[in-house]
């Protein structure tokens, strides 16, 4: 058990990894933008419909995959995702045509459901429950090193070909499944089961959908800037895309410490004795009160000015998101946290389907201040959402 506790951190340290390479995989696309759309005559609300067709099928996948999750453990269901969306990723280094492309982003949607929710299911067993928002918040460094790492193969795609970062970073899947195989061997979960445990009647909890309501309505600025950093800066800015790679790894990165701003506030309340959920819902409330700074963005007139506002505003965004992902665990436990949490992810896949083919509609004509309205204030009312929610019966 002590020899557990000492090493609890490596497994949730692996699963971290995965984070990286799921978000590197998806966000490619997003950095090779310009010359992905040059390539298929597309303009912007068309790679909105792109977005879209990803997050249409990570929705839907989601509560299917978070079932397998609870129902066969993280062990047996997470290498399959995991080569399921590295052979999507690859794929999209050789398509021809646009149905090509739709086709290998619907499937990588499907695959990439998985790594919320077994994350949370991973940081549930090992994790202590002050703990788990820094969790959440050390795999939003993996998610903001796999969104930083893309701009690196901007160089790759000048010289080559778009489509050879595809080729290269989809085959980097397969180095993690034996990883993990050999860590969660050698390291067994602390605090709680490891037993499988589905539970569907989660989905009818009220808590849940009042949660479910909050991320769709908080989430708007994290798929804003997960998806149209690059997109901004070139056409707004007026920068090339070369140009666009000295700006576009800061934001992910500056959001790795609002992701630790947020579990460090939920931590600090936990530690002085107030519940779990309410220090979470405290914590979402300051990054609210952050996230209004977003509004700065029209007046900014360069792109360092951008990159800075849109930085504060990714910051705040994972502050408030790393609470909200951490309650599902809180009121379901470990071991029945991959349902709740899945609903979460497909919660946020419906925003950004809805979402997506809108901002591309607005960036093409110019709508700019419209886009940062339609995700700042959704966000204040998401984190008012969270008020009806109480506290897990058994803590």
């Amino acid at each position: 058990m002590a020899r557990a506790l000492s090493l609890r951190w490596i497994p949730v340290s692996v699963f971290i990894f995965s984070s990286s390479l799921n978000f590197l995989d998806r966000q490619l696309l997003n950095t090779l933008a310009p010359l992905i759309l040059a390539d298929f005559h597309l303009n912007q609300t068309g790679f909105g419909f792109i977005v879209s067709v990803f997050s249409f099928t990570y929705a839907a996948s989601s509560l299917v995959v978070g079932w397998l999750l609870d129902r066969f453990g993280v062990n047996r269901a997470m290498p399959v995702a995991v080569t399921w969306w590295s052979l999507a990723a690859t794929a999209t280094g050789f398509v021809k045509g646009f149905g090509g492309l739709v086709a290998c982003r619907a499937c990588l949607g499907a695959g990439e459901s998985a790594v919320v929710p077994a994350v949370g299911k991973v940081n549930g067993v090992y994790l202590k429950p002050s703990e788990r928002a820094l969790g959440a918040a050390l795999n939003q460094v993996g998610i903001s090193v796999g969104l930083a790492a893309a701009p690196l193969f901007i160089g790759m795609a000048l010289h080559r070909s778009w489509r050879a970062p595809f080729v290269l970073v989809g085959m980097l899947g397969f180095v993690w499944i034996p990883v993990w195989l050999v860590v969660n061997r050698r390291i067994r979960p602390v605090f709680a089961s490891p037993l499988p445990q589905a539970d569907s009647k989660i989905l009818f909890d009220k808590n849940l959908l009042w949660l479910i309501a909050s991320n769709i309505l908080w989430m708007g600025g994290y798929s804003l800037w997960s998806n149209w950093t690059t997109l901004y800066l070139v056409h707004v800015q007026n920068i090339t895309l070369a140009q666009s790679a000295r700006y576009v790894w800061i934001p992910p990165l500056i959001s790795n410490l609002g992701g630790f701003f947020g579990g460090w506030l939920s931590k600090r309340w936990m530690d002085r004795g107030k519940a779990p959920v309410a220090s979470r819902r405290k914590a979402v409330w300051w990054s609210a009160a952050g996230y209004l700074l977003t509004l700065l963005l029209p007046v900014a007139h360069s792109a360092v000015s951008a990159t800075a506002i849109i930085s504060i505003s990714f910051f705040f965004a994972l502050a408030g998101s790393v609470n909200i992902y951490a309650i599902p665990i809180d009121l379901f436990g470990a071991e029945r946290s991959g349902m709740g949490i899945a609903a979460l992810v497909l919660a946020y896949g419906v925003l950004q389907t809805a979402i997506s083919p809108l901002i591309g509609y607005l960036s093409d004509h110019g709508l700019y201040t419209s886009v940062v309205w339609l995700v700042v204030l959704p966000a204040i009312l998401g984190a008012a959402a969270l008020q009806p929610i109480g506290e897990a019966k058994t803590a």
